[in-house]
């Protein structure tokens, strides 16, 4: 077992949370998907990215370490240059650890 493990778990996913975002605003044709998968890919997150039917909205659901998702939540607000983000609702849970990496969906 290589140090930092727990229980044959890696000490990243022995404390690892996930967090389902919904991102409101200017957030559909302005990059803002693959900006996501950017950030969240260099914050060592995985889950996905998708547009939501209503054209003002996107889904993030991601699991890591909490202070990677913290910093992925605040990404989230800020958004891409062209982006124009009013609100968003996101809600810590426990991670399931289904996802092996981040990755964008489509509808």
């Amino acid at each position: 077992m290589a140090e930092g493990d727990v229980a044959g778990m890696t000490e990243q996913h022995a404390i690892a949370e996930r967090v389902d975002a919904r991102v409101t605003g200017r957030v559909q044709g302005v990059g803002f998907r693959w900006w996501v998968v950017e950030r969240a890919k260099a914050l060592g997150v995985t889950g996905w990215v998708m547009n939501e039917d209503d054209e003002r909205a996107l889904r993030v659901v991601a699991e890591g370490a909490p202070h990677a998702l913290d910093a992925l939540v605040e990404a989230l607000r800020r958004g891409p240059t062209a982006a124009r983000v009013e609100s968003v609702d996101a809600r810590r849970e426990p991670a399931s650890g289904e996802h092996d990496r981040f990755e964008m969906r489509r509808r």
